[in-house]
């Protein structure tokens, strides 16, 4: 067990369901322990699944199913993934809005459990970082125009064409 985990709260008893998906669809993630509630709790009862232990990219995770007392995922938390290529890109994406998900801005989406997450294509990252100023701006630029991030355009704007 790590002495730092994320929590992400669950609102309909779904953290097993999530991290199901997440072991499924993202390298170095899976499915660990589950804790089941030794007691009734205003969001479930008792022998409910209460905490799901799970790993996302590496990353300790643990979901609380903590029932819908006005909590609610948003931005201000969100998964960064770095992909290699345009297909790497499509695939996550697409598999973060099926099903009820949501596609963002700039490369921002949200699954169908409202969890934030930035597919970064590193293609984009160097550009921004591009020593440049004017190949940042333009990357920069090129980005904002785009929802899910189009690597050939961001390509395209790094060389200025």
């Amino acid at each position: 067990m790590s002495k730092a985990e994320i929590c992400l709260w669950f609102r309909n008893n779904d953290a097993a369901d999530a991290a199901r998906f997440y072991a499924a669809t993202f390298p170095d993630s899976h499915v660990g322990s589950t804790q089941h509630a030794p007691t009734d709790y205003p969001a479930g009862k008792q022998r409910d699944a209460l905490v799901v232990h799970f790993t996302v990219l590496g990353l300790p995770c643990f979901g609380l199913n903590g029932g819908n007392m006005g909590i609610a995922p948003n931005a201000s938390f969100s998964f960064s993934m770095t992909t290699e290529d345009q297909e790497e890109t499509d695939r996550y994406w697409t598999a973060l809005i099926a099903d009820g998900g949501e596609p963002g801005q700039c490369g921002w989406c949200t699954d169908r459990w409202g969890i934030s997450w930035q597919i970064t294509p590193r293609v984009l990252s160097e550009g921004m970082a591009d020593p440049d100023p004017a190949v940042a701006r333009r990357v920069m630029e090129a980005m904002m125009t785009m929802g899910k991030i189009d690597v050939a355009a961001i390509e395209a704007a790094r060389t200025g064409e």
